[in-house]
């Protein structure tokens, strides 16, 4: 029996997907006015976090969203693990290198995407308030170029 397109759709839509709905995890379904922010404690002052699916501390697959307020700054700094940007809203400015220069970046805007290789140096910044959505494999963790521009060393 040969299914058409919108029975195979349809059948894919109602059926339970494994390890979704059995697991009561309908809660990871959200809109923009579900996520819930908190303070990101290892970006500088100011910037919002919210975690969307897995933990970034623990090794496994995760996806988290940033918030950043006009004018704001990361830095120069590495993560031990791939990091995977989707800009969603706003004005954001990435580039490489060891110190934070506005001349060695590059903008981008709602749509654009960075992936920054594991351990390599690069920093970012904002031109209006930026919300960022974040995806990658932990454990996740921010190391600062320059320790004494560590936020949580402060």
């Amino acid at each position: 029996m040969r299914l058409s397109i919108f029975a195979c759709a349809a059948l894919l839509l109602t059926s339970p997907v494994p390890g979704f709905a059995q697991s009561g995890h309908a809660d990871l379904i959200t809109g923009p006015d579900g996520v819930k922010w908190g303070p990101a404690p290892s970006l500088p002052a100011g910037a919002q976090l919210a975690v969307l699916s897995g933990d970034p501390s623990k090794d496994g697959p995760f996806v988290l969203r940033l918030k950043l307020p006009s004018d704001y700054k990361v830095p120069a700094h590495s993560h031990p693990t791939a990091e995977h940007v989707t800009v969603l809203s706003g004005n954001f400015h990435a580039g490489m290198g060891d110190k934070l220069d506005a001349s060695k970046g590059q903008a981008f805007q709602p749509g654009g995407f960075v992936a920054m290789p594991a351990n390599m140096h690069h920093f970012a910044w904002t031109t209006g308030e930026t919300i960022l959505q974040v995806h990658g494999t932990g454990p996740f963790t921010i190391v600062y170029v320059d320790p004494a521009e560590d936020p949580r060393k402060k």
